[in-house]
């Protein structure tokens, strides 16, 4: 009777170790392959085209001096009246034109003592903005605008709110193509780096998308725009 207990319990040890070191070989290869299968790479995929803009604002920006108000309303009246004039016989509608409130600024208001007297005690900003879809036309326009100068209009420049503004609209119809082409391009150097590595290219284990910029393409065509996107992706790889 105790024979037979004895020799129930040695094979019952030798079952559960049996048992054990499948079980760790089990796990052991289990866990070999999952490390084998955590081999990533990460690349990045770059799309770039250019674009006409498809939007120009224009801000025409002049300037009135005077000692008298009523004169000075007078004058720049005269004056934006002149632009308009001239911006409608070169083809710009009536619908692409605004007129901003003019900025008048009273330096004898400003004066203080021991300054000398301006020759002007009123200086006037006026603004004429061509907000337009016919941005060819319009930077034709911008050549001729010295006619205007000629007919004594005194124009400002090199400020920000007087500088000229090309916007590109049409984001949302090239943005799927330009994602595809970006993940493409990914694709590719991953490819290039699993047969260079001797590897297998899998699945996506991670994708985002970087953000779209939109910027001139060079300060001599502030209207040809060059828009960018950088993909990130990263795959597994497998011998």
């Amino acid at each position: 009777m105790l024979e037979n207990c004895k020799i129930s319990a040695l094979i019952l040890g030798l079952c559960i170790f049996l048992g054990l070191t499948s079980l760790g070989y089990l796990l052991g290869n289990t866990a070999i392959k999952y490390k084998e299968y955590e081999r990533t790479v990460t690349v990045k995929g770059l799309s770039e085209r250019e674009f006409e803009a498809d939007i120009v604002i224009w801000p025409i920006q002049f300037t009135e001096t005077g000692n008298k108000l009523e004169e000075l309303y007078e004058a720049i009246e005269h004056s934006t009246d002149k632009i308009k004039l001239f911006l409608e016989k070169s083809g710009v509608s009536k619908e692409e034109i605004t007129f901003a409130p003019p900025s008048i600024t009273d330096k004898l208001a400003q004066q203080y003592g021991g300054q000398e007297k301006a020759e002007f005690r009123y200086t006037a900003i006026q603004t004429v903005t061509v907000y337009s879809k016919n941005i060819g036309s319009v930077r034709n326009i911008m050549g001729s605008l010295s006619e205007l100068g000629k007919q004594g209009i005194v124009f400002t420049g090199g400020n920000y709110e007087s500088q000229t503004e090309y916007l590109f609209t049409r984001l949302n119809e090239v943005k799927p193509e330009m994602i595809e082409e970006a993940t493409k391009k990914a694709r590719e150097v991953a490819e290039k780096f699993a047969s260079d590595s001797k590897s297998t290219l899998g699945k996506i284990k991670t994708a985002s998308q970087g953000q779209f910029s939109i910027n001139a393409r060079d300060k001599n065509n502030p209207h040809i725009k060059k828009v960018r996107v950088v993909s990130t992706v990263t795959y597994y790889l497998s011998d």
